[in-house]
């Protein structure tokens, strides 16, 4: 109690921001309000924000919550003030704990170990005490083997009475938990950096577009400092069905008016540049732009000869080598035949993208019909003729999610850091043993004394590996 009131408001508040009950509490809170930045849209639609409190509140509290919510910064919860403060806090707290702890434990690993007398060895919770035949002349060597067999290289003291041997293993695993610690600084610095200096948006690039700009997700634009341009892009699908299964963008970066960077990108394969990530994220049709894109036809005449055309909806080319003229009639998106036998657009994605094309030979019309892109067996014309359906370009868009993060290679380090200091925490010990042999007419009297601050029962085992080692040695002398 005196030295209560002896302490100053200095060391009142030290003490304070050195508990960890206050580690508890702030981890507690940041917890909490994670779990609800995860369930609210961040920076997002305020409409579906109020959709979500709606189907979990109700219409009649809805309204009010999201109010609430608002004023609060939950709507952009890891940008706002109180939630940078209960990082800055947890910071400081871990660091006030690791300060205020280490001095001991630097001071207990520090602290040299050498021979105990006999009566604090019997203390210990982990020992052992017996008599061996001989003198500890002749015993010491025996002990000597059985405690490099048990994994301890042993100092020894010669004694008046007999030998004192003391080990010990591990003592910088002590400094574990403080490797924790400074991990989750280091993932906390992180995080608070790519929270301030980084950014996520979205950028949906139409194929050919140039853009030096992406959105957030409150409609501010964010400059890259450089061009991305999307050359063309891809869908492949399972089989016949309209799952997608893999799609792929193939993206080029500008600098200064100078191509840089040449990249296809998919799902789990992004493009970075200048610390900016572009990852593949959704897809879909430009609005209005299915009249206006170019086709890639390949054609092939029956004797073999090939040429890559370009049409546009409603021209008309030539097929080398026949006499014969197409014309561009149609384009669906995703065709299909229904049952009545009429062909009709089921999805405005590309789904299954079919060309209506209409064959002429001597200004006269021949036959007329739909070449399907993923249906190669479409392309075949009566006359041994083929028209290839490669792509029709410049109607798709890709849709990127663009992100900065210049603190992620400091959560790298910290989640490596933590690891390591998990490991050394949970895994490694700092047992200390002792052995003292006292001379006893002629037998020896064996006492050993052992402590760990962890994993007890694991030197228990190596104690009796000790005793049995010694045990057979002297089954041995017989």
């Amino acid at each position: 109690m005196e030295q209560e009131k002896k302490k100053t408001i200095a060391d009142k508040i030290w003490d304070f921001l050195a508990s960890v009950k206050l580690a508890i509490v702030i981890f507690a809170l940041i917890a909490i309000t994670s779990i609800i930045g995860t369930i609210l849209e961040q920076r997002g639609d305020p409409a579906n924000n109020l959709q979500i409190l709606t189907r979990l509140f109700g219409e009649s509290l809805a309204p009010t919550l999201f109010s609430i919510s608002e004023k609060l910064g939950f709507m952009d919860m890891y940008h706002s003030w109180w939630f940078t403060g209960f990082l800055v806090l947890f910071s400081v707290n871990l660091i006030i704990c690791s300060i205020d702890r280490l001095p001991r434990i630097w001071k207990l690993i520090h602290e040299p170990i050498g021979p105990l007398p006999a009566e604090k060895i019997r203390k210990f919770a982990v020992g052992k005490e017996f008599t061996i035949r001989g003198k500890p002349d002749s015993a010491k060597d025996s002990v000597v083997f059985a405690l490099r067999k048990a994994g301890f290289h042993a100092g020894e003291v010669k004694e008046e009475q007999g030998y004192s041997f003391f080990a010990q293993q591990g003592k910088y695993s002590r400094l574990g938990v403080f490797i924790t610690h400074f991990s989750i600084l280091f993932i906390l610095i992180g995080a608070l950096i790519g929270i301030r200096f980084g950014f996520k948006a979205h950028l949906n690039l139409p194929e050919g577009a140039v853009s030096a700009a992406a959105f957030s997700g409150n409609g501010r634009e964010i400059r890259f400092g450089f061009e991305i341009r999307c050359d063309t892009f891809h869908v492949d699908f399972y089989g016949n069905s309209d799952m997608p299964k893999e799609y792929r963008s193939w993206l080029t970066v500008f600098k200064n008016g100078r191509e840089v960077l040449r990249k296809s990108i998919t799902v789990n394969d992004p493009l970075t540049y200048e610390g900016i990530t572009f990852y593949q994220s959704s897809y879909g049709i430009v609005p209005g732009s299915l009249n206006q894109g170019i086709f890639i036809f390949n054609t092939v005449s029956k004797d073999g000869k090939s040429t890559t055309i370009n049409p546009r909806l409603g021209d008309s080319f030539d097929i080398p080598g026949t006499g014969i003229s197409a014309k561009i009639i149609d384009f669906s998106p995703a065709l299909r035949v229904d049952e009545h036998g009429h062909a009709v657009t089921y999805a405005n994605q590309m789904n299954n993208p079919a060309v209506l094309i209409e064959f002429s030979e001597s200004g006269k019309n021949t036959f007329s019909g739909w070449l399907l892109k993923r249906h190669p067996e479409t392309w075949q014309l009566p006359n041994g003729s083929r028209v290839e359906f490669l792509d029709y370009w410049g109607v798709e868009f890709t849709g990127l999610q663009v992100r900065k993060d210049p603190g992620v290679w400091i959560v790298y380090f910290g989640c490596i850091a933590m690891s390591i200091g998990l490991f050394i925490a949970f895994f490694m010990s700092h047992p200390r043993l002792w052995v003292t042999l006292v001379e006893e007419k002629n037998t020896t009297r064996v006492m050993i004394g052992a402590t760990t601050n962890k994993n007890r029962s694991a030197l228990e085992r190596r104690v009796d590996k000790i005793v049995s080692i010694l045990g057979k040695q002297q089954e041995g002398d017989k």
